[in-house]
């Protein structure tokens, strides 16, 4: 237990594991109790049977981290029309549009072994049934319905899995999970973290299937021991949903963090911060660029550092560039109009930067992006999840007239050890990252200005910007951290926690 990442993992478990419960048993709830009833009811029509098992096998060949996604813009929408129109709102951030989003993911199983559960019935059994003065809605329930049940609890352990696997994908729109071991991990290089996550999912996958087969032995048997047993196996498991509402001593300022290791460093810090203040903080890590800006705009986190290079190409739809101080004067003005303070720049810039092996940059002559658009056709590129599809990537294309041979994409931590081994030529980093000098790498000159600054800054939320003992805990850290100490940061966090890196930060800063 001498690994500080080992302690770290085992005392986020319960949350972790609890909120990850909660939201699977929420959904395979709603989920069955969406599909039971269409069963029973297509099950005599062929043409709704057809149309039912069709929508849901649909459902099925949308990626998870797709699915899970494209809940939470409807969700905030509607959130924000509900306010509008009856003066409430909701947080279309976390467990709603994870619940909804998982729910459709189980429905084929249960819906697909039901309706083959009471097709699959002898129809002399329900000759006998009508024959005895049954209606058809009695010979479902009382004779077709417990004949076909233990083929529809194999559906049932079918979705159980399949919810529990991909709740762990829902970290990006801000549920807790078991995956908040696995994206933090994968970002920070963190290896323990990610085979906890691993292993704790499969754990509870394997926990909840075992439980649903011994109910479903039970149930083909008519052992009422092997039901009552299974049955308990799950209250078990469900009653770990209570542990999150415990483990987070309450809300307190929910400071959020988007899918990369500066990320996670500056969520802990800006947490410590507040807790050095006497202010509880949680966090909500591991959010997408646009879902983080949103759920900030939405008051559904409180406060999280964004980049103004980000915010002035994603956000504000801007391609032309500015000087410094015009940019962040704009991007000030665009904050205050939609509610959003920017409160200041940390004292760092992380933009993106296209760097390669200095020795092969050397023997390539390549010093600009004017030097490396002549020999780009020859070369490949790797970038991050969102980098090809951002707007400074089109502005460069446009600006230089890149053309490389591949492009690649990969996690952020791969790229490095990627371009310096030569499976890559050159790579879409940060100016932020030490390890651009840790890899022996040069970053190459955009002698054309073709991107914005990239100030890192932190936005407080609309409901949040009047609230003096947050801004007064928060003020301290503006201007507080230069590039350099950044660097050796992000250096740090391949090793250590982001808590260890925070507490480091906060010391070398002074803070």
């Amino acid at each position: 237990m001498s690994d500080p990442r080992v302690a770290q993992a085992l005392v986020q478990l319960p949350d972790y594991a609890g909120s990850h419960v909660r939201v699977a048993a929420i959904a395979l709830g709603l989920g069955i109790a969406l599909s039971l009833p269409l069963a029973f009811l297509c099950v005599r029509r062929p043409a709704l049977r057809a149309l039912a098992l069709a929508a849901t096998s649909l459902v099925q060949t949308i990626p998870g981290l797709a699915l899970l996604a494209l809940f939470y813009p409807l969700l905030l929408a509607a959130a924000a029309l509900t306010e509008r129109l009856f003066g409430v709102g909701f947080s279309a951030l976390g467990l709603i549009p994870s619940v909804l989003a998982l729910a459709l993911y189980s429905m084929l199983p249960v819906l697909r072994n039901t309706v083959t559960g009471l097709m699959g019935i002898d129809p002399a059994v329900r000759e006998a049934a009508l024959g005895v003065g049954m209606t058809p809605r009695q010979s479902l329930w009382m004779v077709e319905w417990p004949l076909a049940l233990p083929v529809i609890m194999g559906g049932v352990r079918t979705a159980a899995v399949w919810v529990i696997g991909t709740a762990t994908l829902a970290t990006p729109i801000g549920q807790t999970s078991l995956g908040n071991y696995i994206f933090t991990g994968l970002q920070t290089q963190n290896w323990v973290f990610v085979l906890v996550g691993c292993i704790a999912a499969a754990a509870l996958a394997l926990a909840v299937d075992q439980s649903l087969a011994l109910m479903e032995r039970g149930v083909a048997i008519r052992s009422r021991g092997r039901v009552i047993g299974g049955a308990l196996g799950l209250l078990v498991i469900v009653s770990l949903a209570v542990v999150p509402t415990f483990a987070r001593g309450g809300r307190g300022y929910v400071v959020g963090a988007k899918p990369f290791a500066e990320q996670y460093v500056l969520a802990a810090l800006i947490a410590r911060q507040l807790e050095a203040n006497g202010l509880a903080a949680n966090r909500r890590e591991g959010l997408g660029s646009a879902v983080a800006f949103d759920a900030l705009a939405a008051g559904d986190i409180d406060v999280y550092v964004d980049y103004t290079g980000t915010l002035w190409a994603n956000e504000m739809k801007r391609s032309d560039i500015r000087p410094r101080d015009e940019v962040m004067a704009e991007l000030s003005r665009w904050l205050d109009a939609r509610g959003v303070l920017l409160l200041g720049g940390l004292g760092f810039e992380n933009a993106y930067t296209l760097a390669m092996p200095r020795a092969r940059a050397q023997a390539l002559g390549i010093r600009t992006l004017d030097d490396l658009a002549r020999v780009a056709p020859r070369l490949s590129i790797a970038g991050d999840y969102e980098f090809f599809g951002r707007p400074e990537w089109q502005a460069l294309r446009a600006a230089y007239g890149l053309t490389f041979r591949a492009e690649r994409t990969m996690q952020p931590e791969f790229m490095y050890p990627a371009v310096a081994s030569g499976d890559v030529d050159v790579i879409a980093g940060y100016t932020s990252d030490g390890r651009i000098a840790q890899f022996g790498l040069q970053t190459i000159d955009d002698n054309r200005h073709a991107i914005p600054p990239y100030d890192a800054v932190i936005l407080v939320s609309p409901k949040r910007r009047g609230d003096a003992a947050l801004l007064n805990a928060l003020r301290p850290l503006v201007g507080a951290i230069d590039v350099a100490t950044m660097r050796d940061a992000n250096l740090r966090a391949a090793s250590e926690t982001p808590d260890a890196v925070a507490r480091w930060l906060r010391e070398r800063t002074g803070r």
